[in-house]
């Protein structure tokens, strides 16, 4: 069991130190709780840290069930199973789309201070989250990153379901999972200390990691 979130990361940080120290390594953490995550991983690494805004799409009455996620560019995945099992018409996932995607929005805007998103032509980028359950959240984010024509990507997590980190190792050029207990029950189960990440906290992490401007961009 992790401490914390930070802990998390210097633990993950530890599996990932062959990325170490290479000016092609850019980590994009999941807000708002991979975030923490993704600040240890990027310290240790030397790599830049940026935020990857995905939302989940909360089945309706029962929010922390995932039917799908949404990302950057239009993408769009949707949990089949929990779709087909749960028999979700295809309005209510496109009603639910479309109000996560006005927040992912709002918190994209809001976490980046008006700077641009990173260009990841041709970089290893690691995606960072606290963990992977079902995993549509972080199947939205690899396909989204796919489109900005990275070299490589890899999947990071402290924690997740033994079946959910052995199916990214396809999706994925590489897969991380710190651990995978059994059975796995829900990634809060985990950590001692699972408090919900704040904006403030997420905005106060990236600031941290950005490398002080000089005078000639003062």
């Amino acid at each position: 069991m992790f401490r914390d979130r930070s802990h998390a990361g210097r633990v993950l940080a530890g599996l990932l130190a062959g990325y170490a120290g290479r000016p092609d390594v850019v980590v994009l953490a999941l807000p708002r709780g991979g975030v923490p995550v993704g600040s240890e991983v990027a310290r240790a690494l030397a790599a830049p840290l940026d935020v990857f805004v995905v939302r989940k799409l909360g089945v309706p009455g029962r929010e922390e069930l995932a039917m799908g996620a949404v990302a950057a560019g239009g993408v769009l995945v949707v949990n089949e199973e929990v779709v087909r099992r749960l028999d979700i018409p295809a309005d209510v996932i496109d009603e639910v789309a479309a109000e996560e995607r006005q927040e992912l929005d709002r918190r994209a805007e809001a976490y980046r201070d008006g700077r641009p998103a990173p260009d990841l032509r041709d970089k290893t980028v690691i995606l960072v989250d606290d963990g992977l359950a079902t995993g549509s959240t972080m199947r939205a984010a690899v396909a989204a990153v796919r489109q900005l024509g990275p070299a490589c990507v890899v999947v990071a997590v402290p924690v997740g379901a033994a079946e959910t980190c052995a199916e990214f190792r396809a999706v994925a050029d590489d897969a991380v999972c710190a651990v995978t207990p059994e059975p796995f029950f829900a990634v809060g189960s985990w950590y001692q200390d699972f408090a919900q990440t704040t904006d403030e906290e997420v905005r106060e992490l990236l600031a941290r990691s950005r490398p002080a401007r000089s005078e000639e961009e003062r």
